[in-house]
């Protein structure tokens, strides 16, 4: 369970593991030791949902920007 996580995975796959870790803490159960390997688990996912939903805002604001640009180009014409 412990390891660095794969750079390669998706989102949707880091998010599902994520969850699925979340649910066996709550859940109760395991050793001290296995608990912490699932919260390092689940650090690591959150970083991978985190830098996927940084990309994505950022491909939006740059979207949104060419938007403007392109509007305000159109406006001077």
């Amino acid at each position: 369970m412990t390891g660095k996580v794969d750079e390669a995975l998706g989102y949707e796959q880091a998010r599902d593991e994520l969850i699925e870790v979340v649910r066996r803490l709550e859940a109760g159960g395991t050793t001290l030791e296995e608990s912490l390997a699932l919260w390092e688990r689940g650090e690591e996912l959150a970083k991978v949902c985190r830098r996927w939903l940084e990309g994505a805002r950022a491909r939006l604001d740059a979207a949104l920007a060419e938007e403007e640009a392109a509007e305000g180009t159109d406006e001077d014409e």
